[in-house]
């Protein structure tokens, strides 16, 4: 089996560098134009958007370009998929995980979660059942299986791809993140605890209209008490050296950005990829 690493986001993560990623809409025409972008990654927004999986594997085959698999010898899209599905954390609803992983994403983004509980359910959503006396047993995995058309998305045979199937950096060689978003003060209260007792979390990200709506400024991502929010998330994740993501990346902000210790920088879908070219040549890609 080949040790190519598929998922470009990760690949960056590894190399100590920040991932670029953006927001996309699910439709053919945003995945063709994505496809080839200077992005690390997309992010199939299915949270505020319509949840459409049919949708969401005809989007993934347009991620796919012939030219750049026989170039890269890879046969990994360029820009690797995620999806940030509609389940709150609080609704443990491993369905939707289960049906976008079976598409062939390679990783899951879970709004609004704020305890260690939550937590566990969204990375044991991520996960395929093992015996219990294998290495790296919990978080127990409850993914049912089903793996026959992400195997095929990924250019694998089905045993290749179980053994790729799961969650980085529990899983070394595992090509799946599972991100968890902390949009509320019981998410900051408990942050600490989730990342202590929950391994596998492939990242954090921060939800910043949420957090500030709750704290009483919508939006204002500049008011104090804002950003103070937003740095104990920082903070907490540089401790237990889990990489935490910013979603409102600007061609003004993303220095900043990178400076405070941010390495998964979501913008706007961009169609001349100026943020992400901006952060790139001023990062030294």
């Amino acid at each position: 089996m080949s040790t190519i690493r598929l998922n470009s986001i990760i690949r960056a993560f590894e190399s100590g560098k920040a991932a670029h990623t953006a927001f996309a809409k699910l439709d053919k025409q945003t995945a063709i134009e994505m496809s080839d972008s200077p992005y690390d990654g997309i992010v199939f927004e299915m949270e505020h958007n319509p949840y459409d999986v049919s949708a969401l594997g005809d989007a993934l085959q347009y991620m796919l370009s012939r030219k750049q698999i026989a170039e890269s010898a890879s046969v990994a899209a360029k820009v690797t998929p995620l999806a940030r599905i509609p389940a709150n954390g609080v609704e443990m609803n491993q369905s939707f995980a289960k049906q976008v992983l079976d598409r062939g994403a390679y990783g899951v983004i879970w709004p609004h979660v704020a305890t260690v509980e939550q937590a566990y359910n969204a990375v044991a959503s991520c996960r395929y059942a093992r015996p219990k006396n294998a290495p790296l047993y919990e978080p127990k995995g409850v993914r049912g299986d089903g793996p026959a058309n992400a195997a095929r998305y990924w250019g694998l045979s089905m045993q290749e791809y179980y053994e790729k199937a799961d969650v980085w950096p529990l899983a070394p060689q595992g090509e799946i993140l599972a991100g968890l978003m902390c949009e509320s003060t019981l998410a900051i209260e408990n942050l600490d605890d989730i990342l202590a007792n929950v391994p596998g979390i492939g990242f954090i990200l921060i939800g910043e209209g949420d957090l500030s709506q709750e704290l009483g400024f919508p939006r204002q991502y500049e008011h104090p008490e804002v950003v103070d929010a937003m740095r104990q998330i920082v903070e907490t994740c540089h401790k237990h050296k889990v990489v935490v993501g910013n979603p409102h990346v600007t061609a003004k902000n993303h220095r900043r950005l990178i400076d405070e210790g941010y390495r998964l920088l979501l913008s706007a879908p961009q169609r001349t990829y100026g943020v992400v070219g901006l952060a790139r040549e001023m990062a030294g890609y």
